[in-house]
């Protein structure tokens, strides 16, 4: 029984720099990964897309894991992915990337990289969704990101109905004008939500989250557990990350 091939599925960005980081991450998942054959696969923007890159692995005979490289598990994820795979027999699903606290470590990481002013407001600034779970995970990560820095950590959207960054940013300096403010991206990779962000305030927004170690480690822990879902052979332990 072969192992299932992992179909590592972004969102898509028309940014080179975003896409360079998208394949950074897809090379550091096949040395974390090396027995498993990992593919790209994309539910916007960019190609292939999910359902194409699925009926060619079914086309081999092979079995397969969607692993979402998304932060959330928002429309991308409840429909795109889904819809994809549906009906799909030897196909799992993995969980998205996140709520989860190693993805808080490295928002922490990208803060200390910063240097921002003591004492700063901070606000966590996800991509926003519609999807009222994707809502709460990003009130969640706000949360986690708290608790590990023992301080207040408000949450605004880039986009969507949710709290806005800049309604989010203007609280902050109402409740006091006196202190700096530092945006907390909570993006995967540079695109336009990222430019948009840098663009739009003129303080310190921190770098996204990017090819950290503990996401690859995310990675490939919903691989791992999709895969034993299927019932399927487990690879060799991880190798090192580049």
């Amino acid at each position: 029984m072969m192992i299932p091939t992992l179909i590592l599925t972004a969102h898509g960005t028309r940014d080179p720099h975003g896409r360079a980081m998208v394949q950074r991450i897809a090379r550091d998942v096949r040395l974390a990964l090396p027995h498993v054959e990992v593919r790209l696969a994309y539910v916007d923007v960019q190609k292939p897309a999910v359902a194409d890159v699925l009926d060619r692995v079914a086309a081999e005979g092979r079995r397969a894991v969607v692993v979402p490289l998304l932060l959330s598990a928002g429309v991308h994820v409840h429909r795109d992915i889904a819809e994809a795979a549906e009906g799909r027999p030897g196909v799992a699903v993995a969980d998205a990337l996140g709520p989860d606290d190693r993805l808080a470590r490295i928002v922490v990481d990208r803060l200390l990289e910063a240097q921002p002013e003591a004492d700063s407001h901070l606000v966590l600034a996800p991509a926003g969704s519609s999807d009222p779970s994707s809502q709460r995970d990003a009130r969640d990560m706000a949360s986690r990101v708290a608790h590990l820095l023992g301080t207040r950590v408000d949450h605004g959207c880039v986009a969507g109905p949710d709290v806005s960054v800049a309604d989010a940013v203007a609280d902050a300096r109402r409740r006091d004008p006196d202190r700096a403010v530092t945006v907390l991206s909570y993006l995967l990779a540079p695109g336009f939500f990222q430019h948009r962000l840098e663009a739009a305030y003129p303080g310190i927004v921190t770098a996204p989250i990017g090819a950290h170690p503990a996401l690859i480690e995310i990675v490939v822990e919903r691989y791992r557990a999709a895969a034993e879902g299927l019932g399927a052979p487990q690879p060799a332990d991880t190798a090192g990350v580049a």
